[in-house]
């Protein structure tokens, strides 16, 4: 703890980070300006994918103006055309866009269905999402319409999620809920939405709707809502936005609070219309006065072309410090050996006062030409230092190569300062190159991050060390953006650590079966050549004469693995037989085995939080191309220079910093403390008996159905693979990502390294057992999601939105015997109420905010509500339907048994007076 509090987040720092995928969308005159769509390279050739996204968009763009109401639309966008489809001249080079920094994805699902359109989010409420991903079939199987709805109005939905941070409206895990009248409603926005509750009864392949019946408090299981087709209400888009009369999304007016959806728990109850309207885009938009869009939206196709990429590498006489030049070489080889994809072409430019070239871009067609490349690194540092210089040089030789620098790429490193960097800012703004920055050290170029920024380029930084693992880092993230992950290098393992004489490291790496191709070992030391060998899981063993130390990186070997790395376990061996302890790094790099079967992918991110304190809040996420994998174990490492690293767990429990739980991203708050440049890595590993597939959230809802003129239409039923068919049969796995966040100092700081409360509480839960109300949620921390509070304040009401605006008035309930645990751990509350009475319709609302031991206080949980409700013994009358009416099936029989009771009751007496009067002794 005392490490992590040196490293403490302060309140006015300005945020510059590096945006592993950042959107290149600008709004101009309420107009959404350069929204790319990119089409995955697995695609095959359709144009018409390309007329009906176009189709899509132009349809959003009306429905967009409408729906906020005539404040915004879309007015130009770029589609990315895979390299693997037919050229055409009226398809455009690209500039600065790529694959990966893509606002909408179109490409295949993984598994064999999931048609569902989403958007994945990693944030909190506001906060912009990653991608929109659509799927072939949606584009093209106009039976989905009837499922979803317009294409158009079903992009508007997306967008809400992507551009403004809002959530959906319905809850397939709730769809019902008692609210406050005493009825069971299902879950949407708005209240006013009429249908009516719907259970399909199939017996084999015949199917037919019948009334839902009760269990427990609520419907059973597999009860769904069917929405009548003509409604009165024009909300909400984030709910049924399928719906003919749907125009609007929900604002204060209409917005359902009751109801348990991801809108309500991610925005503290506010509509979506409120968030929007907090967003920056409505604060630097109008309305417009008019009925229809000002423009009609512009497209542009733009083709993936194969990477062109100069190295520009700092040689000044700073870089001789540290070891800065000799890890320079180190990593820049790794490079050039072990990441840049075949095809691609490369060149090397050199700088100090001056810039030279080393190397014209050369096209990467084999081992000896990525080997005879790495000959031309640099080994020798002195001098001055002109970035601009070496950016001059690095853009010339790719114009010489290629005749236009637009879609190429610069990696810039440097470790030292120009005050002349602003002299170049116009020219590389114009040049349609994407400058990749690396950062090297604490005096690194403050002005490095803008030319990143401008061109979309990743940022990076490194700090210093005897041994080059965190530039190998670095280096390994520069990867192409085309989308096609087959051709990317991964990094399996990145780690560094002294070691005493005489000492050892023993490890592990896991090949797993979606990769294996080109895998490289590579050991680095700093002083001596140590002793090791690495056994793969058939027993194999590489010695020292199996790798290759090359003559000008006499403090590295590398071993390839021939053929396809077997899978499994590896182990690698290292002895320091140095008199003197040395620093020693390991690297191990590897591609898909196969491009049909796409390898498990770890992305690291980070953002600042944007609720106070205003912490950076750390991701990860993994995935098997669009599914998350479940259950691994992920760890996030943060170090600047003159500062020992942090490590902590990321989870992906819907806890803490961790907005939903099972999404495949796992998260954590990390405080940071002043100015300067960070670095992450994230290690994520998984085992045999944890790992499985999960599935997407954020999606446009699946309609089960409509009720037009009173008879109910079903769809076809959602296409559900089963929990076993999506277990991710990885075996284990093990993976390494990289990136840096940059903190400005506004000289306004306050250091006070305890100053930070618990962090939110989002998964509080209350249910109602033989009178006692029973609470459970995931612990906080002291500071954030560290550490444990020192206690809690539990409030309850019987009004959801008064317990949210004035929770310090509400009951209090006794918690004072609660010792709160450390963060992550599951609490559990049992109390009888005293200011209710559970009685059939009781509604309890409770919240909670958790203390640290300097009395700050966290904000107030989400609220949970526990109700205790017995429903009619009968089922909910659903009106006239074309299935069968239980109702009027029970009412017949009725009728049929009574009928029949009449008529032998009239003939038992008709024969008993027949008898009377043939029988003088029974008369009375």
């Amino acid at each position: 703890m005392g490490v992590l509090r040196s490293l403490i987040f302060l309140l006015s720092f300005q945020l510059l980070l590096h945006v592993a995928k950042g959107s290149m969308v600008r709004l101009n005159e309420s107009g959404y300006e350069d929204l790319v769509v990119a089409i995955n390279p697995m695609v095959p050739e359709d144009t018409n994918i390309i007329l009906n996204t176009m189709t899509m968009i132009k349809d959003a763009s009306k429905y967009l103006f409408e729906a906020t109401k005539h404040r915004f639309f879309f007015k130009s966008v770029k589609i990315i055309l895979p390299k693997t489809w037919k050229k055409n001249s009226k398809y455009s080079r690209l500039k600065t866009e790529s694959y990966n920094k893509a606002d909408v994805i179109i490409a295949d699902p993984y598994l064999k269905y999931g048609d569902d359109p989403y958007t994945l989010q990693y944030g909190g409420c506001g906060m912009q999402g990653r991608y929109i991903h659509f799927t072939t079939n949606f584009l093209l199987d106009s039976s989905l319409l009837k499922v979803y709805g317009e294409r158009g109005r079903v992009f508007v939905h997306e967008w809400a999620h992507l551009r403004w941070g809002v959530f959906d409206e319905y809850n397939n895990n709730a769809p019902f809920y008692v609210s406050e009248n005493k009825m069971v409603e299902p879950t949407r926005c708005s209240a006013g939405v009429i249908g009516k509750p719907v259970f399909r009864n199939c017996i084999g392949n015949q199917c037919a709707p019948r009334e839902c019946q009760y269990d427990g408090q609520l419907y059973e299981a597999g009860c769904i809502f069917v929405p009548d087709v003509n409604q009165n209400s024009k909300t909400s888009i984030m709910y049924m936005q399928n719906l003919p009369s749907v125009v609007e999304f929900c604002d204060n007016s209409t917005h359902n609070a009751e109801a348990p959806n991801m809108q309500n728990k991610m925005c503290n109850y506010k509509s979506t219309w409120e968030v929007i309207m907090e967003s920056n885009d409505y604060h630097n938009s109008s309305v417009i006065n008019s009925l229809a869009p000002p423009f009609e939206t512009t497209f542009q196709l733009l083709q993936t072309q194969d990477r062109a990429v100069s190295l520009v590498l700092d040689v000044s006489g700073s870089m001789d410090l540290n070891n800065r030049i000799t890890n320079l070489r180190i990593a820049a080889d790794v490079f050039l050996r072990q990441i840049i994809e075949t095809g691609s072409r490369v060149g090397i430019v050199t700088f100090e006062s001056t810039a030279s070239v080393k190397s014209p871009l050369v096209q990467i067609t084999s081992d000896a030409t990525r080997q005879k490349l790495a000959q031309y690194l640099p080994t020798t540092a002195n001098g001055g230092t002109s970035i601009c210089a070496g950016i001059e040089k690095g853009l010339q030789i790719i114009t010489d190569a290629i005749n236009t620098t637009y879609g190429s790429e610069i990696v810039l490193l440097t470790d030292g300062e120009d005050s002349t960097m602003s002299t170049c800012r116009e020219r590389v703004r114009e040049s349609g190159a994407i400058i990749h920055t690396i950062a090297l050290g604490p005096s690194a170029a403050k002005e490095l991050e803008e030319f990143s920024n401008i061109t979309g380029g990743l940022q990076l930084y490194a700090v210093d060390g005897n041994v080059p693992s965190k530039l190998i880092e670095a280096f390994s993230e520069i990867k192409t953006g085309s989308g096609d992950i087959s051709e990317q290098s991964i990094q399996l393992e990145s780690t560094d650590q002294q070691v005493n004489s005489s000492g050892w490291i023993n490890n592990t790496v896991t090949i797993d079966k979606t990769v294996g191709n080109d895998t490289f070992f590579v050991f680095s030391w700093s002083i001596k050549q140590p002793i090791f060998f690495v056994r793969d899981p058939k027993g194999k063993e590489y010695g020292s004469s199996d790798f290759t130390v090359d003559s000008a990186n006499l403090r590295t070997a590398r071993l390839h693995i021939n053929g396809t790395a077997e899978v499994g376990d590896w182990h690698y061996y290292i002895q320091n037989d140095n008199a003197v302890a040395q620093n020693i790094s390991v690297a191990v790099t590897s591609r898909a085995a196969s491009s049909d079967v796409p390898p498990v992918i770890l992305q690291a991110y980070m953002e600042r939080a944007n609720i106070a304190p205003y912490p950076v809040v750390v991701y990860a996420e993994v995935s098997q191309n669009f599914l998350p994998v479940l259950g691994a174990t992920v760890v996030a490492t943060i170090e600047t220079d003159g500062a020992a690293a942090v490590s902590l767990p990321l989870f992906d429990n819907g806890a803490g910093a961790d907005m939903t739980k099972n999404d495949g991203i796992y998260s954590r708050y990390f405080a940071l403390s002043g100015g300067g440049r960070y670095s992450l890595k994230v290690s994520a590993r998984g085992r045999d008996q944890t790992i499985k597939l999960g599935r997407r959230q954020n999606k446009a809802l699946y309609i089960p159905g409509y009720i037009e003129n009173g008879k109910i239409q079903m769809n076809a039923p959602r296409p559900e693979l089963p929990d076993e068919e999506i277990q991710a049969n990885l075996g284990s796995f093990s993976r390494t990502s990289t990136s840096s966040i940059t903190l400005v100092n506004s000289g306004n700081s306050n250091s006070n390294s305890s100053d930070f409360p618990p962090c939110k509480i989002t998964d509080l839960d209350a249910y109602i057992e033989n009178e006692t109300i029973v609470l459970t949620w995931t612990a906080p921390g002291g500071d954030f999601d560290i550490g444990k509070a020192n206690h809690y304040i539990i409030k309850s009401s019987a009004n959801l939105l008064n317990l949210r605006d004035d929770f310090d008035n509400a009951a209090s309930v006794d918690s004072l015997h609660l010792i709160p645990q450390e963060a992550g751990s599951i609490e559990t509350l049992k109390f009888k109420p005293k200011n209710f009475t559970i009685e059939n319709g009781t509604i309890i609302y409770i919240a909670i905010r958790a203390v640290d031991d300097k009395n700050l206080i966290s904000d107030t949980s989400n609220i949970a509500k526990a109700t205790w409700f017995i429903p009619p013994k009968a089922s909910v009358p659903s009106g006239d339907d074309d299935g069968v009416n239980i109702t009027v099936i029970v009412a017949v029989v009725a009728g049929c048994v009574v009928l029949v009771c009449i008529i032998v009751i009239s003939t038992v007496c008709i024969l008993q007076n027949q008898k009377k009067r043939r029988d003088p002794a029974i008369r009375m």
